[in-house]
Order: C-alpha cells, then structure tokens, then sequence
C-alpha cells in the first residue's frame, strides 16, 4: 500500500495506470497478474467523480458497471450489503448523498474482484462508520493478496501504510 500526499500529479498517476492517460514514454505492467489482460483491466479505478447514472437505481448501477466490467454480477447483492445500500437499493442514483453515492462506487470493488485498486480521496465524502468499513474492506482486499494504490490528504485507516510523497515537502 503506498499513499500518496500533498503533491501536485498523484491524481494524474492513478489515471495513467487505469489507462485513462496516455504514458509519454515507458510502461507499466503488474507482475504477477494475469498476462494475457492489460494492467487497466486488472484493476478498479475510484476517482473524484462517482461515474453513476442519475436515472438508474443504486442497483441498476451497480449491474451495469458489473456488466460493463466483465462480470456475472452474482456479487451485486453482497456488495450492496458490505456498503449499507440494500435499503436504498431501488432509489434512483439521483436521490443519493454524496457519502451515499461514494459508498455504491465503493460497492463496485467488492461487486467485481480486481487485484488493483487504485483510490483517489478514497475516504472523500464518506462518515465515520462508512470510512471503517471502507478500511475494513481494504484490509481484506491487502490479506488476499491485492494492492491498492491510493492518493490521499489523510489518513485512510491502514497501519501498514508506505508513503510516497510527491511534489515539494
């Protein structure tokens, strides 16, 4: 786990390694991951903008980011589970809070397994409760034997923690 902070370019980082920017020069690769898919397809990209549709349900979402990566969706129920978001299941994304919002994002790493997690403000938005869960889920994910590369301004519940910082002291 590396965090990074207070540093101008740890967003753009994150977006270079989903594969959303075009790296200049070199490459990334994930040794020991699945070689016949490419890194972006290996991991799970949470950034500042929740990528949810305002007229689909908290479950219709849920699905489709499910569909759209690859995966049954026999998770989507569980996941909503480990969020808090059963209750609102059937609310249209729309209605949601921003912590609410940021919790079905969440809800996509649980729904689809990925062995990267790459987190921007992961905590962002979140309340106390749903930050420890978000910490909890993060362990979890570390003990099975993931990475999760996260971009924050504070502390995000891990002990273990390494530090990168980038950009002036």
């Amino acid at each position: 786990m590396i965090v990074g902070r207070n540093g101008a370019g740890k967003s753009s980082l994150l977006r270079m390694i989903a594969g959303l920017i075009c790296i200049s020069a070199g490459r990334l690769e994930l040794t020991g991951g699945e070689v016949d898919i490419t890194l972006p397809e290996q991991t799970h990209y949470l950034g500042h903008l929740d990528a949810l549709k305002p007229s689909l349900s908290v479950r219709e979402n849920l699905r489709f980011w499910a569909d759209y990566l690859g995966d049954s969706g026999s998770a989507i129920e569980s996941a909503l589970a480990v969020v808090d978001m059963v209750p609102l299941a059937d609310l249209p994304a729309a209605y949601l809070s921003a912590g609410q919002r940021r919790r079905l994002s969440i809800a996509r790493l649980v729904a689809v397994p990925r062995p990267l997690w790459l987190l921007d403000e992961p905590t962002s938005a979140l309340d106390v409760s749903s930050q420890d869960r978000l910490a909890g889920l993060m362990r979890h994910h570390l003990a099975g034997g993931g990475i999760i590369l996260a971009a924050t301004h504070g502390p995000i519940g891990l002990e273990n923690a390494r530090e990168l910082r980038m950009g002036p002291l």
